[in-house]
């Protein structure tokens, strides 16, 4: 006899159904500002919004894929996608020659400045509107040492990698 798989507890299984309900109504809202101000996909926003905040506006692009759980062909695409539109460029390594460094151009930070006033009208809007700042506070907690325990043995677009 085959044994059962210990199941979920109704609070358990309450919680999994909100995220995924949470997430599914949220991320068409917001990809569709992001497309409609900016023309980006949501993985091309993140990859300039990560670069945007970069302190010299510059990552390896392994160290951009890990970031944004995506696959490293799939971001190359992206990116690709981004310098043809001028908003990024993409160049060797000085420091090794197998990695490829991603700088936002003065293009790119125009498009992160137009989009982020309704990108965070649209997060406010829809998820932080029903929330108390304590609430907030305990969300990204838990969502927190969730990401936290999902990254100690991700998928090799999510790992960390080691600095060499």
């Amino acid at each position: 006899m085959t044994e059962q798989p210990a199941s979920l507890t109704p609070t358990q299984l309450s919680a999994y159904f909100a995220l995924t309900e949470v997430s599914s109504l949220l991320r068409p809202a917001v990809e569709k500002q992001l497309r409609d101000v900016g023309a980006l996909s949501y993985v091309q926003f993140q990859l300039l919004a990560r670069l945007g905040d970069a302190v010299d506006g510059r990552s390896r692009m392994t160290d951009l894929a890990d970031g944004v759980v995506y696959s490293r062909s799939g971001l190359t695409y992206q990116a690709q996608s981004l310098e043809e539109r001028g908003l990024i460029t993409r160049s060797p390594s000085p420091d090794d020659e197998r990695s490829t460094i991603v700088a936002i151009t003065a293009a790119g930070r125009a498009v992160l400045q137009a989009v982020f006033p309704g990108h965070i009208e649209a997060v406010r809007g829809l998820l932080f509107t029903p929330l108390s700042d304590d609430d907030a506070s305990d969300l990204a907690r838990i969502l927190g040492r969730v990401s936290a325990h999902l990254r100690a043995a991700p998928p090799r677009s999510a790992a960390r990698r080691r600095k060499t």
